[in-house]
């Protein structure tokens, strides 16, 4: 199987059904958002990161219509202000993420 190497280098499984759950919240419909996922997971390498993954299914919706693409970009932003994406780190050797100011071992 596909390893994903995730922002803070953890590894996980390439799971397909993350980029159809995405790209539907942009607009795209089940079938054109498992287009997507289908095309990436064929195309994806063991260890690819989620930057490229996020690359290519951008460049994806933006082919397929402008506006999907518009609508990540939007939803994303509005997440990061939010604070709703963990900052992780390391402290006194626990993983420990900020998310929404709050500190929170994991």
């Amino acid at each position: 199987m596909d390893m994903v190497i995730k922002r803070d280098g953890r590894k996980e499984v390439f799971i397909p059904e993350k980029i159809v759950v995405s790209a539907t919240k942009t607009g795209a419909s089940p079938d054109i958002a498992r287009g997507i996922a289908h095309d990436i997971g064929t195309g994806a390498k063991d260890g690819i990161t989620t930057r490229e993954i996020r690359k290519n299914v951008l460049q994806e919706l933006k082919a397929k219509n402008p506006e999907w693409e518009r609508n990540w970009m939007v939803f994303d932003t509005a997440v990061k202000e939010a604070g709703l994406i963990p900052v992780c780190g390391q402290k006194d050797g626990e993983k420990v993420c900020l998310t929404d100011g709050r500190q929170k071992l994991m």
